[in-house]
């Protein structure tokens, strides 16, 4: 025979209005005793609100950001004869309340009264020992104020920060991740900046429970609920919407204060753990994305909106085959879109004539049959590329934020065709490396792209792209920018021209060049200068020599 149960917040001592920062469960779900129905959460602590019963979850009364209190009704249950659990009593079974004075808490270090090291000792958790520690929130050297969080500890049912005591600087570190502590155990040695900087030795802020403990009553006071990210910010690849996030209190203060919903960050932490770094840097990739241009209704500015992207049954019209998007298609696409948008780019067109450059390039080849090292036109534009470079600064250069970061190597990526799409490989260190070895280089590269071995090494770090349609065809075209880079040069396939050499023409052998530069760091006459250059490099290889 079955039975409703109405299953409530447990005793959390004289505290009242607590957030609900998360359901973890549905209207259908089966929950076992001591299951986590809902997560509250003050400044100082995270707990669990545990299912008293077991059976099926037939309501949910409240909701994501509700306050509530003791005895405020979580879930229905419709649990089955004998499946009710009866909860401890608070000061038997629960840990102690935050407000509790504890029977036998470790008293506060006194500092000298000119100051001086204090040990900073974990509060009283109850009876509760071997705590692991899932979080250091501050290194050698941090200032702390009273109040700031230390490590963070968590069982299975709730997690707490353990706070200072004390203000001053952190001098030495006594617990690392993954150490198991108790009540008493040194944390870190804290030197006290000046007299009268102790607190009172706090109560825990939030009790640590055993796995038995079905309430956790050391929710300290209440703090506001978690605010969502602006409608705007893109979604981090990892956790989805809605799903549980794994924080510390301190960490999900930091997100509260910046108006992060941690939904939406990918954790790096121990067991998807999301800790202060990751705040940081969804923050920072929230600010340097680019506008949601695309989106439906993105305004252009005006008065004029985007519509949405049409949405049509093309089967309505005649047989279609419908295949996914290769995965490398996929990555580049969110790229591309993103340069495309973000970066003013106009681009550049000049003639080189590689005449004589590509018959010498011919003969180096047919005198190096035998080794099988074949000298490719990329090689060759690589290396005046690079020695342009030298001479034109601002192209190896890249923007952050209001600065313009100099680089003093040259990595030149190249597009490389493959059966699943373009990927760019990098030929590192290109000042230092002859033609014939760039040559070597950027066909070993070309190979394992072609076979799909290329690891992120051999994509990262360049300093300019060059982008080559030469061996397929075509006249010009307008290469995208490749971010963090400032230029591409596009190349495409060379012709014989007649050129007039001052008497009569001539034919000579033309290759088409398309430079595309991010206009806020390249204007065009510097874009049309360095052009020129490559163009001239090309022309006499001696110059490269000077």
């Amino acid at each position: 025979m079955s039975q409703v149960i109405e299953v409530k917040v447990p005793d959390i001592g004289d505290y009242t209005d607590v957030p609900v920062i998360d359901i973890c469960v549905k209207v259908g779900d089966v929950v076992k005793v001591d299951d986590a129905l809902v997560t509250l959460e003050s400044d100082k602590a995270t707990m669990d609100v545990p299912s008293s019963a077991a059976g099926v979850v037939k309501e949910v009364r409240v909701q994501l950001g509700d306050r509530i209190s003791e005895g405020t009704v979580v879930v229905v249950v419709e649990a089955s004869a004998g499946a009710v659990a009866t909860p401890p009593p608070v000061s038997a079974a629960a840990p102690v309340a935050a407000a509790a004075t504890p029977a036998a808490a470790p008293p506060a270090p006194a500092a000298a009264s000119g100051g001086g090291t204090v040990e900073v000792v974990v509060p009283d958790i109850g009876d509760y020992s071997d705590v692991p520690v899932i979080d250091v929130c501050v290194k050698v050297g941090d200032t702390v104020k009273v109040d700031d969080a230390l490590v963070t500890l968590e069982s299975d049912k709730a997690t707490m920060d353990v706070p200072s005591s004390v203000a001053g600087v952190i001098r030495e570190i006594r617990v690392k991740l993954g150490d198991k502590v108790s009540a008493g155990v040194v944390v870190v040695l804290v030197d006290s900046s000046t007299a009268g900087t102790l607190a009172a030795a706090p109560a825990a802020p939030a009790a640590v429970p055993a796995a038995s403990a079905p309430a956790a009553s050391a929710v300290a006071s209440a703090a506001p609920a978690p605010v969502p990210a602006p409608a705007a910010a893109p979604v981090a690849a990892g956790l989805p919407l809605g799903s549980r996030t794994h924080a510390s209190p301190s960490v999900r203060l930091l997100a509260r204060e910046l108006g992060v919903d941690l939904a939406r960050v990918t954790p790096s932490g121990p067991k998807s753990r999301i800790v202060k770094e990751d705040v940081t840097a969804y923050v920072k990739g929230v600010l340097s994305a680019p506008p949601a241009a695309a989106a439906a209704g993105a305004s252009l500015g005006g008065g004029l909106d985007l519509l949405p992207w049409p949405k049509v049954d093309f089967a309505k019209f005649g047989a279609v085959e419908v295949k996914p998007l290769a995965r490398i298609k996929k990555i580049s696409a969110q790229n591309l879109a993103r340069n495309w948008v973000m970066i003013p780019a106009v681009t550049y067109h000049e003639d080189a004539d590689i005449t004589d450059l590509e018959a010498f390039r011919v003969a180096m080849n047919k005198e190096n049959e035998k080794s099988g090292v074949k000298i490719t036109m990329l090689a060759f534009l690589i290396k005046a590329c690079t020695v342009a470079l030298k001479k034109f600064p601002e192209f190896n250069s890249s923007l952050d934020g209001d600065n313009l970061v100099f680089k003093q190597y040259f990595n030149i990526g190249f597009a490389a065709d493959t059966p699943n799409g373009l990927v760019v490989p990098v030929v590192k260190n290109a000042d230092q490396k002859s033609v014939l070895q760039i040559a070597v280089d950027s066909g070993e590269l070309a190979r394992k792209a072609r076979d799909g071995k290329l690891g992120p090494a051999d994509m990262s770090g360049a300093c300019f792209t060059i982008s080559s349609v030469g061996g397929i065809g075509g006249t010009c075209f307008s290469p995208i920018v490749n971010a963090p880079e400032v230029a591409i040069l596009g190349v495409s396939k060379s012709v014989m021209k007649p050129v007039w050499n001052g008497s009569q023409f001539e034919p000579r052998l033309i290759l088409p060049m398309s430079l595309s530069a991010d206009h806020r760091v390249i204007d065009g006459a510097l874009a049309t200068r360095f052009n020129v250059h490559v163009a001239q490099l090309l022309a006499d290889m001696r110059r490269v020599l000077l």
